[in-house]
């Protein structure tokens, strides 16, 4: 298992992300925008670099939800390779089954 400190980390970031989305995404547009003068793209340049680092998404780490693990992880199920493992071996994932041949 992870250490706490990490997965409460994360937690902490994601909240950060989540507060920050609507004010980041307004700024994107103006910085995209193809009719907003010069200087409105510099202030939303500056404004977008003023804000917390860890507000942006790219920052995030995906985790095991059982374990933390940030390592082996499967998007698709949202679990690490080890605990994607035993739950697929007690049946509890519909569709998925071990490979043999």
């Amino acid at each position: 298992m992870a250490k706490l400190c990490m997965v409460n980390r994360e937690i902490k970031r994601l909240k950060t992300v989540k507060r920050y989305a609507a004010k980041r995404a307004r700024l994107k547009e103006v910085l995209a925008s193809q009719s907003a003068s010069d200087a409105e793209r510099y202030q939303a340049r500056r404004a977008l670099q003023s804000l917390p680092r860890n507000a942006s998404p790219c920052r995030l780490q995906r985790r095991c939800q059982l374990t933390g693990r940030p390592h082996g992880f499967y998007r698709k199920f949202g679990l690490g390779r080890n605990k994607l493992r035993e739950v697929a071996m007690q049946g509890l994932v519909p569709g998925l089954v071990k490979g043999s041949w």
